[in-house]
C-alpha cells in the first residue's frame, strides 16, 4: 500500500483528536496531551536553532546582496501586514454593526479546565527567538560580506544538520502532536461554545484570510510571472500543517518544500521562509483587529479610528518574534491591546479566548503569505542579478 503522504496523516490526526477529546477516557486524552507538551517543549528549544541552521546559511549563499533583500523581504512582510490590517479594519467598520448584539459572549467562559499533562519536561532554548533572529542577521551578513568559505560551509553544514533533525524526528511526529493538540482542546469543549456565539464574526475573519491570501498570491504571481492559483494549490500542504501545529516557526519545515514546488530559489527560500515565520503576520493581524473591534463594540466602546490604525501598525512591530506556539500573537498584542484600545483584564482575557479559538486558521494565513513575500524577493534577486551580469558586459 502506498505510503500515506503528510495532508492525509494531518487530516486523520485532526479527526482522531476531536473523537478522542470527545468521547475517550481522560487519562486517554491527558497521554496525548503529555505527548504535545514534550513535543511542544521540543520546537520551542529547536526553534532557534531553526532560525540559526537556515537564515544564517540562507544569507551567506545570497553573497554581498543579502543586507538589501533583508530589508526588502521585512519591507514587503511589513506592508502585507498593514494591508491585512487596515482591510480588516474597512470591512469590520461596514459589517459588524449589523451582527454585534450586547449579549453575545454571554457564555464564553462555560469551556471545562484543559486537562494537565501527566509530567512535565522542560526544555529551556539556547537563545530567545529575537537574540536568534539578531544574532543569525549579524553572522549571516558577515559571511555574506567577507565571503569566508570555511565560515560558509559551517554554516552550510550545521543547515544540513538542522534538515535531517526535521525530517528525520518533527515532520514524522508532526501528526501526533496535531493529534494532541485537537484532542485537548476537544475536551475542553472552548472552541465549540467559542465559534456557537461567535460564529459570524469568525466566518468573517475566515473569509478575510482567505480574500488576503488570494490577494498576496495574485500580486506575487504577476510580480514573477507564476500562476497563483497553481501556487496555491502547492501551498494546501503547509496551510494545513499550520492549521494543525498552530505555529509558524513549527510549519517551517513544510513551508520550505512548498517554496520548493513552486519553485523558489533555494537561496531565498532558506533566507525568506524562516524569516517570515516571525516577521509577517497577516493573518494573526486580521484576526485580532477583528476580534478587538468586537469586543469592544461588546462592551459599549467606542470604534475610535485613528486609535485602532495605531493598533494595527503597532501589531506589526509588537508581535515580530512571538512565540512559535499557540496564542503567541496574541500574547505578544496584549500590551498594545491594553495600552492604545484601553482594554482591561477581563477583556484581555476574552481576546484571549477568542484568538485561542481560531488561531490555527491566523497562523496558516501567515505561513501562505510567507510564500508571497518569497516569490516577490526571489524575482527581485533574479533581476538584480541580472542586471549585474549585464552591467559587468
Amino acid at each position: 500500500m502506498k505510503k500515506l503522504g503528510l495532508i492525509p496523516k494531518i487530516i486523520i490526526a485532526i479527526i482522531l483528536g476531536v473523537l478522542i477529546g470527545s468521547y475517550a477516557p481522560d487519562i486517554i486524552v491527558r497521554i496525548f496531551r503529555t505527548f504535545s507538551s514534550i513535543f511542544g517543549e521540543f520546537l520551542g528549544f529547536i526553534i532557534p536553532l531553526i532560525i540559526l541552521g537556515f537564515i544564517v546559511a540562507g544569507i551567506a549563499e545570497l553573497g554581498e546582496g543579502a543586507g538589501k533583500l533583508l530589508g526588502i523581504t521585512v519591507g514587503l512582510a511589513y506592508c502585507f501586514t498593514l494591508l491585512s490590517g487596515f482591510t480588516a479594519l474597512l470591512v469590520g467598520k461596514t459589517i459588524l454593526p449589523s451582527i454585534i448584539t450586547s449579549d453575545a459572549a454571554s457564555n464564553i467562559t462555560e469551556a471545562k479546565k484543559a486537562l494537565d499533562p501527566l509530567f512535565v519536561i522542560k526544555m529551556p532554548a539556547i537563545m530567545e527567538v529575537m537574540s536568534a533572529l539578531i544574532f543569525a542577521f549579524v553572522l549571516g551578513l558577515g559571511i555574506a560580506k567577507v565571503q569566508n568559505k570555511t565560515l560558509k560551509d559551517a554554516a552550510i553544514g550545521f543547515q544540513q544538520i538542522i534538515t535531517k533533525l526535521i525530517e528525520g524526528v518533527v515532520i514524522p511526529l508532526l501528526p501526533i502532536y496535531i493529534l494532541g493538540i485537537f484532542a485537548n482542546l476537544a475536551y475542553t469543549g472552548e472552541v465549540a461554545i467559542v465559534m456557537s456565539v461567535f460564529w459570524k464574526v469568525f466566518i468573517i475573519i475566515l473569509a478575510l484570510h482567505w480574500i488576503m491570501m488570494t490577494i498576496q498570491f495574485t500580486i506575487s504571481g504577476s510580480i514573477a510571472g507564476r500562476n497563483p492559483f497553481r501556487s496555491l494549490k502547492v501551498q494546501i500542504k503547509g496551510y494545513l500543517t499550520a492549521l494543525g501545529t498552530q505555529s509558524s516557526a513549527a510549519t517551517i519545515p513544510v513551508n520550505l518544500q512548498c517554496a520548493e514546488e513552486i519553485g523558489t530559489s533555494k537561496g531565498v527560500r532558506d533566507f525568506v521562509i524562516p524569516l517570515c515565520a516571525t516577521v509577517h503576520l497577516s493573518g494573526s493581524t486580521i484576526t485580532l483587529t477583528i476580534c478587538a473591534m468586537s469586543v469592544m463594540m461588546l462592551n459599549g466602546m467606542p470604534l475610535d479610528i485613528s486609535k485602532i490604525a495605531a493598533f494595527i501598525a503597532m501589531l506589526g512591530v509588537t508581535m515580530v518574534a512571538a512565540p512559535g506556539v499557540p496564542g503567541g500573537a496574541v500574547m505578544a498584542a496584549l500590551g498594545v491591546l491594553q495600552s492604545i484600545l484601553g482594554f482591561n483584564e477581563a477583556l484581555l482575557g476574552l481576546m484571549i479566548a477568542l484568538y485561542i479559538a481560531q488561531d490555527s486558521f491566523g497562523t496558516a494565513c501567515n505561513v501562505s503569505g510567507d510564500q508571497a513575500v518569497a516569490m516577490i524577493v526571489d524575482t527581485i534577486q533574479k533581476k538584480s542579478k541580472s542586471t549585474s551580469k549585464t552591467t559587468a558586459a
